[in-house]
């Protein structure tokens, strides 16, 4: 049976060519859809973008078909309508007291159905609140999945551990040069770039696949700009963020594992092979309150975002005692603009050439958002993504449709990639119990 999707207006907000994604079946638009996203048209955010491409996508259609019959999408796709005429279902009115959008684009869903009984009708939303309603009404419903991992538990951790192995293999990996072919190895199909913790009883040795020689590498303990790391995880962070090769780095992990502080002291480590460090993190509104309800001018309103990571700078630069050059050149990097710390939306525009390029909480990033900040890379930069997929702060994403999670699932088997889960929290032992516990 040929179904019908009746899209929300999230949906289109999240992705602007989402109508090109429900191969040979239809899609219906209620024109209280098109009245919200006249509200998305200004700003500076994605939402804004993809409210600003769909309306230049939708104008590309011409044609009074558009309303009456569709417009098809393109072969293999089905048509797309907009549903101008409908009236407010008795269900609705009797199920729900307030008049809302949400409210209408449910009775467009539960008219189009009555009025075609012999299709299948589903109204798409990333809004759990509205599926649930729809269902509750005998509309089905579906949340939009395009880009959704199949499973956040089986993600790529880029890292291993194998044990027993030889022990001779350990001791060979600590004998010059320090590498071994890992088809010599119990090490079966390495990732490029994935770190392993070979193990045999008290011995123990941690190495890297280097997907370009295909050899297993020793990966030593080694400080960063003051930063020692405290367990393998750490130590294949810093390898993988100082490691010129790789151009692109995932760093995943709950509150406290060091992630955005071990991407900063490498990118200061690494401060003389680029032209400037960025350090930005997306704005996400606490408590539904915008930038607008903080006081001052914006750069007061951006402060408490920005201040996370002006709190690790300073865990750096307390490595060293403030008559250290150390110490003192973090302050003239920000002075003279080398380190710029600002809101991911700031780099709208921006030229990324031989950038050291970090993006924390990244989890509040769409795909598309990820794909955007990627596609700016130019010749001689890193980007450095950090995140906990199960800490979003963004009502229609979850652990599975985060651009982090996404970004981690389709790029495992580049050469130019690396990823790597970190799991012991070392802020403190009380910050690890809360963690594990609460």
């Amino acid at each position: 049976m040929k179904k019908t999707f009746v899209l929300d207006t999230n949906v289109i907000l999240y992705d602007a060519n989402c109508i090109f994604h429900f191969e040979e079946n239809d899609v219906l638009i209620p024109i209280t859809v098109l009245e919200e996203i006249d509200q998305f048209k200004k700003g500076s955010d994605a939402i804004h973008y993809h409210a600003r491409e769909f309306i230049r996508l939708l104008d590309s259609f011409s044609g009074d078909s558009l309303v009456d019959g569709g417009l098809p999408l393109g072969e293999g796709r089905g048509k797309i309508s907009i549903l101008i005429t409908y009236s407010d279902a008795p269900e609705v009115l009797q199920a729900f007291v307030e008049q809302k959008p949400d409210h209408r684009i449910l009775s467009a869903a539960i008219q189009y159905q009555k009025q075609h009984p012999r299709r299948q009708v589903i109204l798409v939303s990333k809004d759990v609140n509205l599926r649930l309603k729809a269902k509750s009404l005998g509309i089905n419903s579906e949340d939009y999945y395009t880009d959704k991992i199949e499973d956040v538990e089986k993600l790529y951790r880029g890292k291993r551990l194998i044990e027993p192995v030889n022990p001779a293999l350990i001791d060979q990996l600590y004998s010059p040069p320090f590498e071994i072919s890992a088809a010599e190895t119990e090490v079966e199909q390495p990732m490029p770039n994935e770190y392993f913790i070979l193990r045999n009883n008290n011995k123990s040795v941690l190495a890297y696949y280097n997907p370009w020689s295909r050899m297993l590498e020793r990966v030593d303990k080694t400080p960063c700009y003051g930063i020692l790391p405290r367990n393998a995880e750490q130590t294949f962070s810093l390898h993988a963020l100082q490691k010129r090769e790789i151009e692109l780095v995932t760093l995943s992990g709950k509150a406290g594992t060091g992630k955005t502080l071990l991407a900063l002291a490498a990118a200061l480590e690494q401060r003389q092979n680029y032209r400037q460090i960025f350090l930005a993190r997306p704005v996400v509104a606490l408590s539904n309150k915008d930038l607008g309800f903080l006081p001052g001018d914006i750069e007061s309103k951006l402060e408490p975002y920005m201040q996370p990571l002006h709190d690790n700078l300073g865990v750096i630069r307390n490595q060293f005692k403030e008559q250290d050059q150390n110490h003192k050149r973090i302050q003239e990097m920000l002075e003279s603009g080398k380190l710029e710390i600002a809101p991911l939306a700031y780099i709208r525009g921006r030229s990324l050439n031989n950038i050291y390029f970090i993006v924390d909480e990244a989890q509040n990033l769409t795909p598309h958002e990820v794909k955007t900040i990627i596609t700016r890379a130019g010749e001689g930069t890193k980007i450095v993504f950090t995140g906990d997929p199960y800490q979003i702060d963004t009502p229609y994403l979850d652990s599975r449709s985060t651009g982090l999670s996404y970004l981690i699932d389709r790029m495992k088997s580049q050469t130019i990639y690396a990823h790597v889960t970190l799991e012991k929290g070392e802020r403190s032992g009380l910050a690890e119990l809360a963690s594990n516990l609460l």
